[in-house]
């Protein structure tokens, strides 16, 4: 019982480390190619969308290297479920939520593709090499649709510049804390499944995923109540594509994951929210306060039952 304690201390700690250390991380990388004479448009296309998704990148990396397959993977489906669902949805009742349909059709389309093809290559429980590569050749795909766009929406504006070996410190800083922590989160995350007699996977698309999730929550709650509406919405979609293509993708690199029977499931469940999330953001102008409450509602339901 005291093990599973420390352990639910440590993952608590660790959302912090994540938080902390993706800030710093992307604040200083952003400073840093503002100084360099690098454009806003590729800022956020690599350092802004690379950084915020770095809580994901990193814990499904670790758990890629240690052969837990089902907390890599999982942690992916479980995030953008919780980004669409409790992000998506609290962001909304906060007030109605500006939708620009260019990135509904271009995001919301591709995310939903997405979805498709994690759910057709994990019917076999394994999810390759071969795989992953192709992924990220998707990932390429929508980035040079967005270059030839000529806009992109992140989760994080860059940060002013300061001084160069300050701004090297933070990033030097931030990319210490969130490989550590995604490390502890790791370890700490299979340690209480294993005590809890829970599955890994259920772990990874629940605890795991809300825990890496929680900069894009905290983050899109910034932007809705400074009246950035559209900036949480395009932001949530380009994130949680970027999860699926980039972060799956090399973690398919750097291994072959063994994927539970559990997991088509919940590719299924995330796919018909992809669905609903575009559905709704296509036919109407805004993401309204009772929509919003309907997406809360269906994630907290499908986190239950990940966990019974």
């Amino acid at each position: 019982m005291a093990s599973l304690s420390i352990d639910a201390v440590v993952i608590a700690a660790t959302i912090g480390g994540l938080w902390i250390g993706a800030r710093l991380l992307v604040d200083g990388a952003s400073a840093l190619a503002t100084r360099l004479g690098v454009s806003r448009l590729v800022v956020g296309l690599t350092v802004v969308a690379f950084g915020t998704s770095m809580p994901e990148f990193a814990v499904t990396t670790e758990a890629a290297l240690a052969g837990r397959g089902d907390i890599a993977v999982g942690n992916v489906v479980g995030s953008n479920v919780f980004n669409l669902g409790f992000v998506l949805g609290m962001t909304a009742l906060l007030g109605t939520l500006d939708r620009t349909r260019r990135f509904v059709r271009r995001d919301g389309v591709a995310l939903a593709l997405a979805a498709v093809a994690l759910l057709v290559l994990i019917q076999d429980g394994r999810f390759t090499r071969l795989e992953g590569g192709l992924f990220l050749l998707g990932l390429l795909a929508y980035l040079s649709i967005v270059v030839r766009g000529g806009s992109i929406e992140t989760v994080a504006e860059p940060a002013e510049p300061t001084r160069p070996l300050a701004d090297a410190a933070r990033l030097l800083v931030g990319l210490v804390l969130v490989v550590g922590s995604a490390r502890l989160l790791v370890a700490s995350a299979s340690a209480i499944a294993a005590a809890a007699g829970v599955s890994e996977w259920a772990i990874g698309v629940t605890v795991v995923a809300a825990g890496t999730s929680t900069p894009e929550l905290v983050t899109a709650l910034v932007a809705a109540r400074r009246g950035h509406s559209g900036l949480s919405v395009g932001s949530l979609l380009g994130s949680d594509l970027f999860n699926i293509l980039g972060v799956l993708g090399i973690a398919g690199l750097l291994g072959p994951l063994s994927v539970s029977p559990e997991a088509p499931r919940s590719v299924i469940w995330l796919f018909g929210t992809v669905l609903l999330v575009v559905a709704l953001l296509w036919t109407g102008r805004q993401l309204t306060r009772l929509e919003g409450a309907a997406l809360l509602v269906l994630a907290v339901i499908r986190w239950a039952i990940n966990l019974l």
